[in-house]
């Protein structure tokens, strides 16, 4: 920003000086506006080619004194020009070498493909939950505007196998198709899935019949936003309170969440009937859902209901207190 800055004011001091000597040649030879120009350019750019030289004595003072001040001037111009230049190009070769080598320490992160309306969504959220990300995106103007952020960035195309490599989706824990086009989601899922067979993925559909080619290309989850915005608008307009309550619970100014917790092996809930742990009467976490090792799921379980190694709690609940739910299923005290 600084040498933004020194070149505005750089052009500033030339047009200054072009205008400074215009308007002394004019005044003190006598010439006409053009030859004054053509004057002053001239000394400016130390051209020479001596063709209108200035005539009086004060007019050959004021050259000799002008011919410094637009040599200088001239030279201020070209040097901050070229400093702007090659500090931009260092920051640029040096911020790029940085940025590849923080995200190639990345593990068990996330990658998106795709910063449109869909990806910008997911991206905020990820951010929210101050979550290991990378964006793979090919558009130079959503380009810069998610390294304005200090956003993992990804500069190519995510439907080709390296692409997805240089971002690490070996290492990666989950990844995000969501391009506009289902064809090329589909691409990606299936390159993906090749190269991570436990990668969890999570793909955009924008057609309803590309959701069954997005599940037999590996993707776990298909989310199609026109189909679920229309569901929403039907419990929105024949349910409100329902839809009320969901708002409620996405809402940015209230602090509730749901969160997904693996009860390990360690924790002290192993082998105790949710009633007997502090899970709703210290923490006032709910717990709607349980599924377990088995793969079955249990909706609303009651309090005589034990919790076993490798069940996973669907909990509700503030923040802070999922934050020491989380820590109550990992054993830490």
């Amino acid at each position: 920003m600084r040498s933004r800055f020194r070149i505005r004011y750089a052009v500033i001091a030339l047009a200054v000086a072009i205008a400074f000597g215009t308007a002394g040649f004019h005044l003190i030879e006598g010439w006409s506006l053009i030859d004054s120009l053509y004057m002053t350019v001239e000394t400016v750019t130390t051209v020479g080619y001596g063709d209108v030289p200035p005539r009086s004595v004060g007019g050959r003072i004021f050259a000799i004194i002008f011919m410094f001040v637009g040599v200088g001037t001239v030279a201020y111009v070209l040097s901050s020009t070229v400093q702007r230049i090659v500090q931009s190009e260092l920051i640029a070769t040096f911020g790029a070498r940085r940025r590849y080598r923080e995200m190639s320490k990345l593990r068990n992160h996330y990658i998106i493909c795709g910063a449109g309306r869909v990806g910008s969504h997911i991206i905020r959220d990820l951010e929210r939950a101050s979550a290991h990300f990378i964006v793979i995106e090919k558009d130079a103007e959503r380009v810069a505007h998610l390294a304005d952020r200090r956003v993992h960035v990804l500069v190519g195309d995510a439907t080709l196998e390296e692409t997805l490599r240089e971002a690490g989706v070996e290492r990666a824990r989950g990844l995000a198709a969501c391009l506009p086009d289902d064809a090329d989601n589909v691409y990606v899922v299936l390159t993906a899935r090749d190269l991570n067979p436990n990668l969890h993925i999570v793909a955009r559909a924008a057609e309803e019949q590309a959701e069954a080619k997005l599940i037999r290309a590996g993707a776990n989850r298909v989310v199609a936003p026109i189909i679920m915005g229309g569901r929403r608008m039907a419990v929105a307009m024949m349910k409100p309170a329902v839809d009320d309550f969901m708002d409620s619970i996405t809402a940015d100014n209230l602090d509730l969440n749901f969160e997904q917790v693996e009860v390990e092996a360690s924790s002290h809930l192993v082998g105790r009937p949710l009633r007997a742990t502090p899970i709703r009467s210290e923490l006032d976490v709910v717990i709607v859902s349980i599924r377990l090792r088995n793969g079955l799921r249990l909706f609303n379980p009651n309090a005589e209901t034990v919790i076993e190694e490798g069940d996973l709690l669907i909990a509700i609940g503030r923040t802070d207190a999922l934050v020491r739910l989380g820590k109550l299923a990992r054993g830490i005290d």
